[in-house]
């Protein structure tokens, strides 16, 4: 009798460009390669890349894609496969600046130990919806997405996550709080605020745990509202300084499906990197969404 040799398990690497030096990460992709993955590396040059080579892959047949790069490149990869349906599993080398969804989930950041989660069965997970979009991690608006969206790529490298504070301490002169009103079933609430999060993921701007009790599993949102005081300044001194315990002691909070959010004067909302700019926005859940590749006993798995 002819033995017949196990079929190769083929997947596709979607790197971000700003990686492609990394030499950890190709040391990472020969080390799969010589344990019996086809593994195949394409690499993006500008935006709209991760989304156009996520469905070549898919119409390619690859069941399994790997997106390598921060939360952006997650959330492209991500929306793209629930998207186009189908069976296709997701796995994760976070190489961003912050990796907070990443972090949440206990996804190592070492490649090597990353991509070993292949080997671990995909678990289905709820994704954010904005409107049309869909995310990953967390949906922020107010000050904490203009933090975001203004940390110069330079100070990234220098500082990581820690970049995101700096910023934040450096632009209090140009907070400014917001107007909006928030319902939901059985929430409801309306009134200036300074900072949003609407989390599926637990955190955001570099380690800041605006929903500490998210699940990815839960068919839930967890929605995070800072009102804005008399002190603005100094509220956002407690939240920069005391982390999650920061924000509890003035944050509005609830577990919802949905949520609607309407702000007369228009809000910017970062959907894990990508920008929507609205006056009205329906967040909503859309459950089991996609399968990923996981460590056993994930914090963000239920």
């Amino acid at each position: 009798m002819t033995d017949v040799a196990a079929p190769r398990r083929r997947a596709l690497m979607i790197l971000n460009g700003k990686q492609i030096a990394n030499d950890e990460v190709r040391t990472a992709v020969a080390e799969q390669r010589a344990r019996g993955w086809d593994l195949a590396v394409r690499v993006t040059w500008e935006h709209g890349d991760a989304q156009r080579i996520a469905s070549e892959a898919l119409a390619a047949g690859y069941a399994t894609l790997i997106a390598a790069g921060g939360d952006g490149t997650l959330r492209d990869v991500a929306e793209t496969l629930a998207q186009a349906g189908g069976d296709a599993t997701l796995a994760l080398v976070p190489l961003g600046t912050a990796n907070d969804f990443a972090r949440a989930a206990a996804i190592p950041l070492n490649p090597h130990e990353a991509l070993a989660l292949l080997d671990y069965p995909a678990q289905a997970i709820d994704l954010g919806e904005a409107g049309p979009r869909l995310f990953v991690n967390m949906a922020t608006g107010g000050f904490g997405s203009k933090i975001t969206a203004n940390t110069p790529e330079d100070l990234k490298k220098v500082l990581g996550g820690a970049a995101y504070l700096l910023t934040g301490l450096t632009r209090f002169s140009e907070v400014r709080a917001a107007f909006g009103r928030f319902r939901s079933p059985d929430f409801a609430w309306e009134g200036e605020f300074l900072a949003l999060g609407i989390g599926n993921g637990r955190q955001a701007g570099g380690g800041h745990l605006l929903c500490p009790d998210a699940r990815i599993d839960d068919g839930l949102l967890e929605l995070c509202i800072v009102p804005a005081p008399p002190d603005v300044v100094g509220t956002l001194g407690t939240l920069f300084a005391g982390g999650v315990r920061g924000v509890d002691t003035v944050a509005v909070r609830a577990r919802v499906p949905w949520v609607e959010v309407e702000a007369p004067e228009g809000l910017d909302i970062n959907l894990d990197g990508e920008p929507l700019e609205s006056t009205r926005v329906r967040f909503a859940v859309r459950t089991g969404a996609l399968r990923m590749h996981l460590p056993p006993g994930s914090p963000l798995l239920g």
